[in-house]
């Protein structure tokens, strides 16, 4: 079928997936095969198209030819490209002996120097042997990626030698990330070697926006829209980080009024329009106005721009995305939306009103330490049991005000719930009726984070 010292035959080999499925590619009768575990459709692809029998070793999947096979869902967009539905999740880190490697020749790059990656298109409603395969192509990492991986890789390393392989978060890394690996329980920690406390089980992964960035060359989708902030990647060989680069040309302008920072950089911007600081910051990073930034979409970090009143505290609180009743009480913690952005690495820049002018007081990179997480997973857990119980709304006033009993801000440091909505009409659908009202639907709520905790955790500090 293929020849299994040569990249090129077993890719050329998998490339005959495309456009089918597993049933149709597989000289196999599956009329009684089930599927339980979410490794099922690699364990599958590996065991009934390729013909070895799927295993946990060190070494790539094909390790004569040094190639890492890789199986991730797509979803579709409205435009008809596709986008990933899941980070990219890579091997096991050994807590216990990754701390003795170095990058180019540790267990990690050994293993995924070179992938791969079938993608298919996802359908609950469907058994994965009929998931239509299509995306399939090889992947090596362009150099200016590696450089950043490895440093996402040392990153990691690093905190597992000072003794802190349970505090490792998504949000400390730009491409490579810690990702949780596992149930939620007690089995699913590891001994790590420089501190008693046990520590999560992580793997290695590829952040889900990078790997948007691979499926979008893989399809040759149009990437005009994006930008980079660095053109050469030898100027990370130089300086410590992107971090270090992207605040470098924030620094010149801090101190001065919005508007001056516009006229310095030779812009006529719409001072009104939603989209005047965003155009502003690309402005100062060389980017052209609208465009996305390519090293941020890569590490899925989120840009945030705060109003800061003259106290220092926000204008406003931060909301993220609403959640969907349903999916909230399904989804356990660990594979929650809004662990997943708590476990974000943010970038922040911070104007403060003086007067009638928004002076740019400084840029900061950030993530939300271990225990912080860990104080607004009460907030989550409290929404959940709410919304579980059916009891959601306390009271209805005179004047038809609905009062709930959703997280408020005056009882977590950090977060609180709160309507993210066009108006009362715009709901998402209940899994019980309210017991009060009797309601099936209820309007729109997302998780904010507490603009008091921005102030103290993160401006102020």
């Amino acid at each position: 079928m293929y020849d299994i010292n040569s990249a090129d035959s077993i890719i050329d080999f998998a490339k005959l997936l495309k456009g089918k499925t597993l049933r149709t590619a597989c000289d196999v009768n599956f009329d009684e095969y089930k599927v339980n575990d979410k490794g099922g459709y690699g364990k599958t692809t590996e065991k009934y198209y390729f013909n070895y029998e799927p295993n946990s070793d060190a070494e790539p999947d094909f390790k004569e030819a040094g190639l890492e096979l890789k199986c991730s869902p797509l979803k579709t967009l409205k435009n008809g490209n596709f986008r990933s539905k899941e980070r990219l999740v890579l091997n096991i880190i050994n807590y216990l002996e990754v701390h003795k490697e170095d990058f180019e020749t540790s267990t990690f790059w050994k293993k995924n120097a070179h992938l791969l990656l079938i993608f298919y298109l996802h359908d609950k409603e469907l058994n994965l042997l009929d998931y239509i395969i299509k995306l399939v192509d090889d992947w090596k990492y362009p150099n200016e990626d590696l450089k950043i991986i490895k440093r996402d890789w040392e990153f990691i390393n690093q905190k597992i030698k000072d003794g802190k392989a349970h505090e490792l978060s998504e949000g400390d890394t730009f491409y490579l990330g810690a990702c949780t690996k596992g149930s939620t329980a007690l089995k699913s920690f590891r001994n790590q070697p420089f501190n008693d406390e046990q520590a999560k089980q992580r793997a290695y992964s590829l952040k889900q926006g990078y790997v948007n960035h691979i499926i979008a060359n893989i399809a040759q989708e149009e990437t005009a829209v994006y930008g980079k902030i660095i053109e050469q990647p030898e100027i990370l060989d130089v300086v410590q980080s992107i971090e270090e680069i992207v605040i470098s040309k924030f620094q010149p302008f801090y101190g001065k009024p919005a508007e001056q920072i516009e006229q310095e950089l030779g812009l006529e911007l719409n001072q009104k329009a939603k989209s005047y600081f965003a155009n502003l910051t690309n402005a100062i990073l060389g980017l052209e106005l609208g465009q996305k930034i390519e090293e941020f979409e890569k590490a899925d970090i989120q840009v945030k721009t705060i109003r800061l009143k003259e106290n220092n505290l926000p204008k406003e609180d931060i909301s993220f995305p609403t959640f969907e009743y349903l999916e909230l009480v399904e989804t356990d913690w660990e594979d929650s939306d809004f662990k997943n952005i708590l476990e974000s690495k943010f970038f922040f820049v911070f104007y403060q009103f003086e007067e009638e002018n928004l002076i740019l007081r400084k840029v900061k990179f950030w993530n939300m330490q271990h225990s912080d997480i860990l104080e607004a997973k009460n907030v989550w857990e409290e929404m959940v049991k709410t919304v579980s119980n059916g009891k959601i709304v306390k009271e209805v006033t005179d004047k038809g005000v609905r009062k709930t009993f959703f997280p408020k801000k005056t009882k977590n440091r950090i977060s609180h719930v709160r309507p993210h909505a066009r108006n009362s009409a715009d709901t998402y659908e209940l899994p019980l009726s309210d017991k009060l009202t009797g309601l099936t639907e209820y309007t729109k709520h997302c998780f904010w984070l507490n603009a008091s905790y921005v102030k103290d955790e993160i401006y102020l500090k």
